[in-house]
């Protein structure tokens, strides 16, 4: 089992990396070469470390020998933005992990929901956790079209 710890500036670089190798490996079983691509195309050490940085909840996974098997986060409104497991701990149910180490710092913040744009690879994680589908989103990366969901889980 992995242990889950917060975020530190100095995990930036390696979390843009497997950002980057998550896509490369999971993203074939639901999306094209072209939508691959220029889904990993967006990550960006800078822009992973200003996100990191900004006061959301970050999570991260690693093993007991330090490397690094996935990241979440949660803004303050209840948006959990990113969630990616590295392909090497692909099976170990690390997503399932860091989702509920999320919706535990959720409720105990007080929020009553959590929402997100689900790709369609974590669409079945979120819905075996609860969350009810809201639409699809059709997007344009790069003159590539493609699409992820909205979801979201309300509690009382």
């Amino acid at each position: 089992m992995p242990t889950l710890r917060p975020y530190h500036p100095t995990d930036a670089a390696a979390l843009t990396a497997l950002y980057v190798r998550s896509v490369r490996h999971y993203g074939p079983r639901a999306y094209t070469p072209e939508q691959v691509a220029v889904w990993a195309a967006t990550a960006d050490v800078a822009h992973t470390a200003a996100r990191c940085g900004d006061g959301r909840h970050v999570v991260v996974a690693q093993d007991e020998a330090g490397r690094l098997l996935g990241f979440a986060d949660l803004e303050a409104d209840g948006h959990l933005d990113m969630l990616y497991v590295a392909p090497e701990a692909e099976g170990l149910h690390v997503g399932s992990h860091l989702y509920g180490a999320i919706e535990t710092h959720a409720q105990r913040r007080g929020l009553h929901r959590i929402f997100v744009e689900a790709s369609e690879l974590a669409r079945p994680l979120f819905e075996r956790r609860g969350f009810t589908l809201l639409g699809r989103n059709d997007l344009v990366l790069d003159g590539v079209d493609i699409h992820n969901y909205r979801m979201e889980k309300r509690w009382a």
